[in-house]
């Protein structure tokens, strides 16, 4: 082998190298950016929650994985949230629907399951599971108005929630709001996007 072919040998060597180093770079610089801009999104657009309880069935179940927004977030009738009450005894963050905003007078017709929510009934008939394994109904008296910044929440199974009906838990402030449930993100054959209601 002449000396011009082991120079070329070496030339292709050498730029072997440097492209192998130049692909590496790339990736290494694409998977940093990825992940940096993951964990921004999921530090101050999304959040992950998971159902914890029976509590709103039929809609999503216990172990659901959720998405969770609060950007450019403020809750009105019908969102489903996940907030963590501060000192109720509750460890882990509630999923809930919420029924009524701070101003509005909640009242419920423990017989038929009727929700009024300032004098008008809501049609909840698109939600709504009343086991009949259990009958569930009150701790406090109604009807109640809630307080400005607060929110009156309800699982939809209704015979199964620990909720805003139990003085234990009560109105949720609204800076205690995790978010509002975008979609369930698992089990993925069970993933549904949640439209807010009008």
């Amino acid at each position: 082998m002449n000396t011009n072919e082991k120079k070329g040998k070496k030339a292709a060597s050498s730029e072997e190298k440097q492209s192998f180093a130049s692909l590496l770079y790339d990736i290494v610089e694409t998977l940093l950016l990825s992940t940096a801009a993951v964990i921004l999104i999921f530090t101050f657009a999304l959040r992950l929650a998971v159902v914890d309880g029976p509590s709103m069935n039929q809609t999503l179940t216990h172990g659901d994985t959720l998405i969770v927004s609060n950007l450019f977030f403020e809750p009105k009738y019908g969102d489903i949230i996940v907030a963590q009450k501060i000192n109720s005894g509750w460890t882990t963050p509630i999923v809930k629907r919420v029924i009524a905003t701070g101003g509005q007078v909640v009242d419920i017709d423990f017989e038929t399951w009727t929700v009024t929510v300032d004098g008008k009934v809501l049609d909840e008939s698109d939600y709504i599971y009343l086991a009949r394994d259990n009958i569930m109904t009150a701790n406090i008296s109604f009807p109640v108005t809630v307080p400005d910044g607060q929110l009156f929440v309800m699982g939809d199974n209704r015979n199964h929630s620990s909720d805003s009906r139990d003085y234990r838990i009560g109105f949720i402030d609204e800076s205690c709001v995790f978010g509002r449930v975008l979609c369930r993100l698992a089990p993925i054959n069970n993933f549904t996007v949640f439209e807010r209601l009008d």
